[in-house]
């Protein structure tokens, strides 16, 4: 008896299961193609500070410091590497990717 039961209650699951994955999959894909086209996120700084530097290399000299909040304009990219310019001090120099990135935005429907 307890055999049959397990039986039907997975043919049952199954044929529920079935609808649900394909049901899914078909959503997701709406979803991603109706999403609307989205601006680039602006840059911004992920850590309490980051050193501006001559040249797009750790081992170059440091100029100045770029805070978390300052504001900032980033001129070009090269690599892992931003230069930019720091608004507040007026610095220009290179900053690591590593800590200074765009966030990801994601479109839900």
């Amino acid at each position: 008896m307890p055999a049959s039961r397990i039986a039907i209650s997975a043919a049952v699951l199954g044929a529920l299961a079935l609808p649900l994955a394909s049901a899914t999959t078909a959503s997701a894909a709406t979803t991603i193609a109706s999403c609307p086209a989205t601006r680039p996120l602006p840059y911004t700084v992920h850590t309490k500070a980051v050193t501006l530097r001559s040249e797009a290399t750790t081992k170059s000299t440091a100029l100045g410091v770029l805070y978390r909040s300052h504001k900032f304009t980033v001129h070009k990219s090269s690599g892992n590497w931003h230069y930019l310019t720091d608004k507040t001090t007026g610095v220009t120099g290179w900053v690591s990717g590593t800590y200074v990135y765009r966030d990801v935005a994601m479109c839900l429907d």
